[in-house]
């Protein structure tokens, strides 16, 4: 792992949100994004090193409507930037860890990314990502 690369937070309306955080971490929503094949809108927020993605989900039944109905908004990720994404996912998997997907997806932001079940992970879902190049 290179550093953490963002946290993501679910949240039920980015037109509510985004100035929300505007206002909260005193900085503009630099880039807002969507993602058809995970069904959900993104927005992104950077402050030094730290960036903060918002998910809301497209549809009613996406993976963040069903996450929001269940936990309510809040954190959904943490994401972890890796130098080679395909051999952390083969590191993991040895170690023990279960991936989500088995090969690495496009995901927002320009990034490879590959999730590891919460089951192995304390309940919290891990996100891989890396640049895609």
């Amino acid at each position: 792992m290179l550093k953490i690369e963002h946290i993501g937070i679910a949240v039920k309306e980015l037109s509510i949100s985004i100035p929300l955080f505007e206002k909260l971490l005193n900085t503009d929503c630099y880039k807002t994004e969507i993602v058809e094949t995970e069904q959900v809108n993104t927005a992104f927020f950077q402050k030094g090193d730290t960036k903060i993605e918002l998910l809301e989900s497209s549809t009613q039944d996406g993976v963040i409507a069903k996450f929001i109905e269940k936990k309510g908004e809040g954190i959904h990720h943490i994401a972890l930037e890796v130098a080679d994404i395909e051999a952390e996912m083969a590191r993991l998997q040895t170690e023990g860890f279960t991936l989500l997907n088995e090969i690495p997806k496009l995901g927002a932001d320009n990034k490879l990314v590959c999730f590891l079940h919460p089951k192995g992970t304390n309940s919290v879902l891990i996100e891989l990502c890396m640049e895609n190049k």
